[in-house]
């Protein structure tokens, strides 16, 4: 009776764990990726002689090698544009500055997509079972329940739900025919107990417009590799469409 219930324990216990670990591979076998905005900006239309652009797109993450600027520009020239080295002379300037680039989870990315199954599952369902039996003693039955919470565990975490996310603030500005009056303040502070405040301003005929770009790839055991390729084009297509 004691093997057939360590048994019986056992492989209900990697029943349900392996449960959690096939709804993931099952529901996020299909690569994902999106790119989302965080506010509209829109360009009032020009002549095609004033479609000249000045394009600064910079790392500041831990992946230096995430170059998007030469994809961009291509799909800028494609869309009719000149990209020039001139700020002075262009009608627009397209600043980027790449903030993150990797591993992520839903809630940062996407609270929409958060749910997902815990690797916890194996130990949880160990318990569950131990309780229903009325919590039979003896080492064996213990030694079952946590083999089977163990080897639930492994089981789960051979597959993973995985998000990389790339997250991008860019600036556009805007020459037109009028002013525009600055007016900004920075607060600068100095060591702990004081702080200086720095102020300006400035008469210039470019308008700006700021947002923030977040494109993610989620897929079960997803590798840089393959979500890499996908976010490149997500974030080009998100900054050379705003023109």
């Amino acid at each position: 009776m004691k093997t057939l219930l360590m048994s019986a324990v056992v492989m209900t216990t990697l029943s349900l764990a392996g449960c959690g670990a096939l709804h993931t591979a099952v529901a996020k076998r299909n690569l994902d990726v999106q790119t989302k905005m965080s506010s509209s900006i829109f360009l009032d239309p020009v002549e095609p002689e004033q479609r000249s652009i000045f394009v600064d797109i910079r790392n500041t993450s831990d992946k230096p090698e995430f170059d998007l600027k030469q994809q961009v520009i291509q799909s800028l020239q494609a869309r009719g544009y000149r990209v020039i080295d001139s700020p002075k002379q262009a009608h627009y300037w397209l600043q980027a500055n790449i903030l993150q680039v990797g591993r992520s989870n839903a809630r940062d990315t996407n609270s929409a997509l958060a749910a997902g199954p815990g690797i916890a599952a194996g130990a949880v369902s160990g318990y569950a079972i131990h309780r229903a039996t009325g919590g039979a003693s003896g080492g064996a039955m213990v030694g079952a329940v946590v083999g089977g919470a163990v080897v639930g565990t492994v089981v789960d975490a051979m597959v993973e739900d995985v998000y990389y996310s790339v997250i991008t603030d860019i600036q556009i500005m805007e020459r037109f025919d009028g002013a525009v009056r600055e007016k900004s303040e920075h607060q600068l502070i100095q060591g702990d107990s004081g702080s200086t405040t720095s102020s300006y301003n400035r008469t210039t005929d470019m308008r700006k417009y700021q947002s923030r770009v977040v494109s993610f790839a989620n897929q079960s055991n997803l590798k840089w590799p393959d979500a890499e390729p996908e976010l490149t084009q997500g974030m080009v297509r998100a900054l050379a469409g705003l023109f």
